[in-house]
């Protein structure tokens, strides 16, 4: 498989000398570097969605960064090369929502010699049992935002537009607008929204045979490791005054969610919720599951519950004040992870 990335490398290269400089997408110096980070063996990609979320990582001294080459910046990324408690990894911010995440995780694997994905953040929380500032493991991730919008005045037994071709499905269930009219007894003209898999395109299939996936599955080995993480310490207090009302937790859950919404609703947070199981909510992990699913890289997803998605006071989003903390819990059991992954 490496063999062939390379070689589709240079036939871009090729093709650079047949365009000026400045159309060329990855120039034949970038390469060479690129092939240099690969000769040096295989890498754990870590994939993070912003500054804020990076910058704890970068700054703990469990990260080394590379002498020879600290990063590579490609297509608008800066993928920073160097050791995470002395394994090799690749450090990737995505920028928010699910196309970045997707994008920038694909330039990851089909670029560079990576033999896993972690994926970390914050996100909100969607489980009544599990409070701010603790982390979760979710086993399946799914994407929420890939909808069939049905038009007014069809229901449940209604067949979806080509859903008969096989394009769209009411199997996985569909959100009521009406369920959430102040009064119930009157019709929505929203009517009805139906939740959609993705359409896939596994490297081990013939190509453009597209299969259906909904909930994504984290890696099996991964998921099992990570239950050795539940008695991991985790800080409580952003200061000496402001502290959380008991000490944080690493839980392994069922299911999380992803879409292009931030969720600050309290009605679609206990919808997600009892409908599918949902604890964390975020706008990235499923897109990163969804290009690893793809392209057989084992994954996992590590995110710390930085707000209530709604649930909580009505005067302001919680993720203001605890997202700090929240994203330093998400590191340190990252790092924790990692030391037990090479253990």
């Amino acid at each position: 498989m490496r063999f062939f990335l390379m070689l589709y490398a240079w036939y871009v290269v090729g093709l650079c000398f047949l365009v000026s400089r400045g159309e060329c997408v990855i120039h034949k110096s970038l390469l060479k570097d690129i092939d240099g980070v690969n000769k040096v063996g295989s890498y754990i990609g870590v994939v993070v969605p912003n500054g804020f979320e990076m910058n704890p990582l970068l700054q703990s001294s469990s990260f080394v960064m590379d002498q020879t080459r600290p990063y590579l910046d490609i297509s608008g990324r800066r993928f920073r090369i160097g050791t995470l408690e002395n394994q090799r990894v690749i450090i990737v911010m995505t920028g928010l929502s699910m196309l970045n995440a997707g994008i920038t995780t694909q330039l990851l694997l089909s670029l560079f010699n990576v033999k896993g994905v972690l994926h970390f953040g914050i996100a909100g929380n969607a489980n009544t049992k599990l409070e701010i500032g603790d982390v979760v493991i979710p086993k399946f991730w799914a994407h929420t935002g890939l909808w069939s919008w049905q038009r007014y005045g069809q229901g449940p037994e209604s067949e979806l537009p080509l859903e008969s071709n096989g394009d769209y499905t009411r199997d996985v269930g569909y959100l009521k607008f009406s369920d959430y009219n102040n009064d119930t007894t009157v019709d929505n003209l929203l009517n009805n929204v139906w939740y959609q898999p993705e359409e896939v395109f596994p490297i081990n299939t013939t190509p453009e045979t597209r299969q259906h996936v909904f909930w994504v599955p984290v890696d099996k080995h991964y998921f099992a490791l990570s239950k050795k993480l539940e008695d991991l310490k985790l800080e409580e207090c952003i200061d000496a005054t402001t502290c959380l009302p008991r000490v944080p937790k690493v839980a392994r859950v069922e299911r999380g969610v992803s879409a292009n919404m931030f969720i600050d609703n309290g009605a679609y947070r206990t919808f997600l919720n009892s409908k599918f199981n949902v604890t964390p909510i975020d706008m990235e992990s499923a897109a990163v599951a969804l290009i690893c699913f793809q392209q057989k890289i084992p994954f996992i997803a590590i995110r710390a519950l930085s707000d209530l998605a709604g649930g909580g006071s009505s005067i302001s989003n919680e993720a203001s004040i605890f997202a700090p903390l929240a994203a330093q819990n998400a590191v340190a059991t990252l790092i924790k992870f990692v030391q037990l992954l090479h253990s």
